[in-house]
């Protein structure tokens, strides 16, 4: 289901649950930054050029923006978000928040789980489940994108075992996103905690982050499937690169 077929239904649903959430903005946004913060003590390295690299695709990405990265920890969208940008300045520029589909059983098992991930952008999906029902899932969030929303999405499908990016895990859900979103930018990035040694649920308190980002632009001559597999293959490869970069800074 491509972007503009979805129907009419969808996009309106889509677009009162946008609004719900601007609306919001003001209240959840700061506290979710302030949890982060002071009530786990969590800090960012290298966010001021995180930023910079931002907000200068926002400016020049009319087509949308797809935010690409690594995953080892059950948070790592909202650390992300804290990374890219300030509270304040996504109250003002709410389509900056990043849509992102996390996992149904770990953050909408009940009704008030469902009704936070609804007001944070967020399309539950269930990952494994019915083809067809993670495809809407996926049309919805490339409409989203099509229409100058930015999209978070991690390539690997999963929180890494191997506490690496897994080079291995591609999936064509990325690839399907960016091929059918010609307009759109990729913005691929790598954050990490300093003593994150495997995945988790949750970073320690008082963790540190170091953030790095970069911008690609996958393409893939195949068709179908396989040149979705190819264009998620190459924002993992740019994530792998990223990840050699943190660990020879490192050391």
């Amino acid at each position: 289901m491509a972007a503009q077929e979805l129907r009419l239904r969808d996009r309106t649903a889509l677009l009162l649950q946008r609004e719900v959430g601007r609306l919001l903005a003001p209240l959840w946004i700061p506290v979710v930054i302030a949890v982060m913060r002071f009530g786990m003590g969590w800090r960012i390295e290298g966010k001021r050029e995180a930023r910079e690299r931002f907000r200068a695709l926002r400016r020049g990405s009319p087509g949308g923006l797809l935010v690409c990265a690594n995953h080892l920890t059950m948070v790592d969208s909202f650390v992300i978000a804290w990374a890219l940008a300030p509270a304040w300045w996504y109250v003002l520029h709410y389509g900056s928040v990043a849509w992102n589909t996390p996992e149904r059983e770990n953050f909408a098992r009940t009704w008030p789980m469902r009704a936070l991930v609804y007001v944070m952008k967020c399309i539950p999906v269930r990952r494994g489940g019915d083809r067809r029902e993670v495809g809407r899932v996926l049309a919805r969030f490339t409409w989203l994108v099509s229409r100058g929303e930015v999209g978070l999405m991690f390539p690997e499908g999963g929180r890494s075992r191997t506490s690496r990016v897994d080079t291995s895990a591609t999936t064509y859900g990325v690839g399907r996103i960016v091929r059918a979103l010609p307009g759109a930018r990729v913005l691929c990035v790598y954050q990490r905690g300093n003593g994150q040694e495997s995945w988790s649920d949750l970073p320690a308190r008082g963790e540190r982050f170091r953030v790095r980002v970069d911008e690609l632009e996958p393409k893939s001559s195949r068709r179908g499937l396989r040149g979705s597999l190819a264009v998620s293959q190459q924002v993992l490869g740019k994530l792998a690169e990223m990840e050699q970069e943190h660990f020879h800074a490192r050391a």
